[in-house]
């Protein structure tokens, strides 16, 4: 199934963006506050919502995040619920400068993680009984452990997991990486004490877990990640307080590289030998509170 095929409809479809301008007038009523969270001892889940290990051949490790930003979020009734068919609460803009239709990055919105990444008046979700969450992730900003020369350093990786991005620039640190172009998924930039490198991941190499992709598949290349409450979301329209939605995503050795030698290390001086082959996050779990 073509990516483009299922994001551009969504485009014209009751789509509700955030406001985020300090001109903006503070709405009356309850508010939908949205936030996005990682969790390293989040259970480590694979394409169909089942628990995997690190393969033999490969190893991993629990980034630590700067800055993360999502695509789409949708809330869906049941596990038939087709993509699109269900809430759709946020789709970030989107251009066709690079060529192809692709994510805006230069107007996405990063937070860092367990900050409030979107709000919205209660009163534009509408009521009925939500089961599952669909939030399409598209960036990620965090710190990794390399080693050169069996000496261990820090760095800062920029990971863009969403299916198609127009990158003008983005920042490692304190450096400008200018792109001016698309990127498909899997594409990553790394600060290190060697400088900036860019690179791309394996097509389809980026683990995406949908739990009802039997009942609700995803298309290839996207990166709706899946997730059921624990308890379904029941919303009336006659809420007087505020509802808070926690997406606690699993970072459980999501960074993912070839382990050549097997050393559990990511040598980045044994080159394409130990490159980078998955950076997808590991599972959804979604809570609710109501206060």
């Amino acid at each position: 199934m073509n990516v483009k095929s299922i994001f551009i409809p969504m485009l014209v479809s009751a789509v509700l963006f955030s406001c985020n301008s300090a001109d903006d007038e503070p709405s009356a009523g309850p508010k939908l506050v949205v936030k996005l969270s990682v969790d390293p001892n989040q259970e480590r889940l694979g394409n169909l919502g089942e628990p995997v290990s690190v393969p033999d051949s490969n190893a991993g490790q629990n980034p630590k995040f700067n800055g993360i930003s999502a695509h789409y979020l949708e809330l869906a009734q049941t596990a038939f619920t087709q993509l699109g068919d269900g809430e759709i609460l946020y789709h970030a803009p989107e251009t066709n400068e690079g060529g192809e239709n692709a994510i805006d990055f230069s107007r996405s919105i990063v937070k860092a993680p367990g900050e409030v990444w979107l709000e919205i008046p209660l009163s534009e979700l509408k009521p009925g009984t939500y089961e599952w969450v669909r939030l399409s992730l598209s960036y990620q900003n965090y710190d990794v452990v390399f080693y050169y020369n069996n000496q261990p350093y820090n760095a800062t990786l920029a990971s863009f997991v969403g299916f198609n991005q127009y990158i003008k620039r983005y920042t490692l640190d304190d450096v400008d990486v200018e792109v001016n172009a698309n990127k498909k998924q899997g594409y990553w930039g790394f600060k290190s004490i060697g400088g900036v490198q860019t690179g791309q991941t394996p097509e389809g190499g980026i683990t995406v877990p949908n739990p009802i992709a039997g009942t609700s598949p995803i298309p290839a290349g996207s990166c709706v990640v899946t997730g059921s409450f624990a308890t379904p979301l029941v919303v009336t329209g006659n809420e007087t307080e505020d509802l808070t939605l926690d997406m606690s995503l699993s970072i459980n050795k999501s960074f993912e590289w070839v382990d050549r030698n097997g050393n559990d290390h990511w040598d980045v001086d044994q080159g394409a030998n130990e490159r980078i082959v998955d950076m997808g996050l590991r599972g959804l779990k979604p809570s609710y509170v109501w206060k």
